[in-house]
């Protein structure tokens, strides 16, 4: 096709009459859409970078791989690209992205107070820093469902292999008091359509693929009926209606010093799916206790965040006391 050119007039038009604005908002236009066009392919260069990253395959798939091991598997936490690189190194498989851990390092109560884009902002540098997949403790999902599938779509760009979440409103291990629980369909239908990545339109619930795009991506249902005040009955019951949902597996939690919630769950679920633990409760059990029960996945849930904060306590109570780096030196890295 022949170019076409343009002969100026003394009133700034050309031939056919288009004015230089107009050629110029076209031009613009034009250099707008490749610009779009060129973020696009770089954002979705970069999400297969930190999905792929490694020999071991897409981190998604490593996660799930994990929780559907026959033998009991274990993520400890980090709260820092800094953190998160430690665990690796040790020689960890997965990494859990704590609520309480980030909330910490951040300087606020882990209570919902971060919010999601600044949690978002942390586990960005713990996967780019790391090549091992990141299970990230989402708390309550940060509102409702249109909240918690922007949610999982931004962590599957980030390069972040699954969300734990659940319905209790407080910290977990906050009291003795019995805790209000969301309504269980109300919440087992916020992990169908996570699951299912569906999207309301007019009014009715239709099937569209922009939210959850990677089928690995796991979505952990955490049962909060025990921590909450409820008992079996209630912990199967959710457990059960959130399996159906297509939860990839369900995270049940006590506060007892035992592991008799545990067992008693264990004895009823006929291992119906797999069964992730926090043992920071009942830390005296035996690990070997964890797999004749048939745990899939446990949990070592805040216990690098704790460790550091007692380093740095008393590395500063040296440095103030002696008014000296003599005596601490040597002792750090």
């Amino acid at each position: 096709m022949a170019r076409r050119k343009f002969t100026l007039t003394r009133q700034g038009r050309d031939s056919s009459g288009i004015t230089l604005d107009e050629i110029s908002r076209v031009w613009l236009l034009t250099l707008y859409v490749c610009l779009l066009s060129i973020e696009e392919l770089l954002r979705i260069h970069i999400m297969s970078m930190r999905a792929a990253s490694t020999d071991l395959g897409k981190k998604t798939t490593q996660l799930k791989n994990l929780l559907n091991s026959p033998q009991l598997t274990f993520l400890m936490e980090a709260h820092s690209g800094l953190s998160a690189r430690i665990v690796q190194e040790t020689g960890f498989s997965g990494i859990w992205a704590s609520g309480l851990g980030i909330s910490a390092q951040l300087g606020v109560r882990d209570s919902n107070e971060a919010s999601w884009t600044q949690v978002l902002e942390v586990v960005e540098f713990m996967a780019d820093a790391t090549n091992i997949p990141i299970l990230l403790d989402a708390d309550t999902g940060y509102g409702n469902f249109n909240n918690a599938r922007r949610l999982i779509r931004k962590l599957e760009d980030r390069g972040v292999a699954g969300t734990s979440s659940t319905v209790v409103h407080t910290n977990s291990l906050l009291d003795g008091r019995q805790q209000p629980l969301a309504d269980v369909e109300e919440f087992a239908l916020k992990i169908k359509l996570l699951i299912n990545t569906v999207s309301l339109d007019g009014g009715d619930w239709q099937a569209c693929k922009d939210h959850q795009r990677d089928p690995d991506f796991c979505v952990v249902a955490r049962v909060e009926a025990f921590i909450a005040g409820w008992g079996l009955d209630e912990a199967l019951e959710r457990a059960n209606a959130y399996r159906e949902a297509g939860a990839d597996a369900v995270l049940i939690h006590s506060k007892k010093a035992d592991p008799s919630d545990i067992e008693a769950f264990m004895a009823k679920w006929n291992n119906k799916a797999p069964v992730v633990i926090v043992p920071t409760k009942y830390y005296s059990t035996p690990t070997s206790r964890f797999h004749e029960l048939g745990i899939a996945t446990v949990i070592w849930a805040n216990h690098n965040l704790r460790a550091s904060v007692t380093a740095m306590q008393e590395t500063s109570r040296r440095i103030l006391s002696d008014q000296s780096l003599l005596n601490v030196e040597k002792k750090l890295l």
